[in-house]
Formats: C-alpha cells, structure tokens, sequence
C-alpha cells in the first residue's frame, strides 16, 4: 500500500448556509407557504457518544450520518431531511462538544456546534436516559433563550427500573425550562413516528427548502469519505485514536456498459504515527482490504452503482493541532 500516492490535501467540503436560508426565508417579501406547509430547522445536539447520529439516520429512515461507539466519530454538520405530508423536517447532526484537549481539531468540531444552534426553530438535546454529567450540563449551557427545547432522554431501552425516571426528569426541568420531555430509544420505530408529531408543532408555516424526496444536501463524495471513516473506526475499535481522518483523492463516475452507474473513489487514510499506520494496514494488509470490501459493499447499497475503492494510508504527525491542515482536510 503505496503510502505517498495520495494528495496532502483536499478542498474544504462546501457547508449549507442554513442562516442564510432562514433569513431568506423569513424576508419581506419572500413566497408565501403553501396552505398548510410547514418547514423548519432542527438541530440535535449533546455530548458524544450519546446516539444523536443513530437517531438522525432513524429520523430521515435511511442512514447518512456515520456511527461508531468511538466518541467523536461525527465532525461535521449533517444536515439529513425527512418530508411528511405537508411538513418538511430539516435534521442537522453536530459533533459532540469537545470539553477535553483543546486542539485545533476539537476547536473546529465545537465551532460546528455552536454555529448549528445559532439559528433553528428546535433544539433537540440529546441524553442518554437517567444521566446527566458534567459534559451534558457544558452543552446545556450553550443553548440560547427562546429557542425550544425538547429533552430526549435516548436509550431508554437501557433503564431498567423506569419508575426512576420520573425524579430524573424533574431534576433535570430545574436545570432548564424545557418544552416537553421525550424519553425514547432512537432504535424504536414507534417512538420515531412520535417524535416526528411533537416536533412538528414546533416548526413556522413556512415553503420546503427541497424536494420531498431528497434525503440530505451532502454529496456522494462526502458521504464515501464518512464511510470510510467509519469502517476505520469500527475494525480498529480503541486501538487507533481518534485523530485519524479521511481525505477522498478521486472520485470519477464512469460510463459502463454492464451497470447503471460507475464510480472511482481513491482515499487516504490519515493518521499521526508509523504504529497507527500498521494498526489500519493489518497482517498482511488484511484490515485495510477489508475496511475497503465493506467500504464497497456499503457505497454500493446506497449509490446504487457499482464501485471501486482505493485505500492509502499516510502519516501525518500532529495534524489534529494544525489548525491549516485541519481546515485543509476540510473541517470548518
């Protein structure tokens, strides 16, 4: 695996203006909402690890945000959209705030929550249900005045005892003047179609941003790198830090005559030490050849196209405090 094939850097990813959008939308002036249409922005946010990508993918029904049981695995806004009837929902997936080691990478990741919070119609905080930890009050506190929020207590398939939920939950309306409480488990088909209902009332008459069956505004190149990164994550587990990222080189459809559609996607693998390099390679490059297969076999399912992956690996020691080379590997 030819580790100095692939480019140092790639172009930012460009990220959906969305306060340019409400603003837009909310000008003198602006086209009126159909009768009865509803659109508006919902930001879901807390601490990592706490299932708020698990969730987005249940809420769009088709999975667009990546998901490990590595914190820190999302580091971009995702914005993941969901038409029902005459409401367009408008899902943004953030990082979870970083509250330790203060790097550049870290840096960015908390600037992409706070810009996704700025300016939406709803808040969802996200917590696992029954806890509440330094790290969920530090997020708690970044939220805005007159911005509802809903309390989703997640995981509750986890709690064994639910009768101590309820003094859980009036501890946690001391903390903050919450709208309505929506203890649930992300994985519960039900508890999905409640939650669509609730958020609903929260977001303005207003036109749909996008067409009713679009599903995210992130392009296919972006959405192979996640996969790639995710695929990373979950064969080498706790092993290789989190300061590893993925940079797409190419990606190039083609004209086949056997299949529908075609893509070339090269990338590299982005990590800080030669030891983490040979983590991701594995005996005999095996782990690399298998995160590519899967990397694949996933792509393939949700481009509906056949496609090839290329895998490098390079290092690239202390890119995660580099704030150049963070934004050159396309963080905010």
């Amino acid at each position: 695996m030819n580790p100095d094939s692939a480019n140092d850097s790639a172009p930012a990813p460009a990220q959906p203006d969305l306060e340019a959008m409400l603003a837009a939308a909310q000008a003198p002036g602006a086209t009126p909402a159909p009768e009865g249409q509803r659109c508006g922005v919902i930001a879901i946010v807390g601490k990592p690890n706490v299932g708020k990508s698990t969730l987005l993918n249940a809420l769009v029904g088709q999975k667009i945000s990546i998901t490990s049981r590595k914190a820190q695995t999302t580091r971009h806004r995702i914005t993941g959209i969901r038409t029902q009837g005459a409401t367009q929902f408008i899902f943004v997936d953030t990082p979870g705030f970083q509250t330790r080691h203060a790097t550049a990478l870290n840096k960015s990741l908390n600037k992409t929550v706070m810009g996704a919070i700025g300016d939406v119609d709803l808040i969802l905080f996200v917590v696992e249900a029954g806890s509440f930890t330094l790290a969920d009050a530090k997020v708690l506190s970044l939220f805005k005045p007159g911005i509802p929020t809903l309390l989703i207590a997640n995981k509750l398939d986890n709690v064994h005892r639910r009768a101590e939920i309820a003094p859980w939950l009036r501890d946690m309306q001391e903390r903050h003047p919450f709208a309505e409480f929506v203890p649930m488990s992300a994985k519960n088909k039900g508890d999905i179609g409640r939650l669509y209902g609730i958020c609903e009332k929260y977001l303005p008459e207003a036109p749909w941003w996008y067409a009713a069956d679009e599903l995210t505004d992130r392009s296919e190149k972006f959405l192979a790198s996640e996969t790639v990164r995710e695929k990373l994550f979950r064969f080498t587990g706790d092993e290789l830090p989190y300061t590893s990222t993925v940079v797409i080189d190419k990606f190039e459809e083609e004209k086949s005559k056997n299949h529908k559609r075609m893509i070339r996607i090269a990338a590299t693998i982005v990590v800080e030490r030669d030891s983490h390099k040979a983590m991701v390679i594995g005996d005999k490059g095996e782990r690399l050849k298998r995160i590519g297969t899967e990397t694949r076999q996933e792509l393939e399912k949700l481009m509906d196209a056949k496609v090839f992956v290329e895998l490098w690996v390079k290092v690239r020691s202390g890119w995660a405090d580099d704030e150049a080379r963070v934004r050159s590997f396309g963080y905010e």
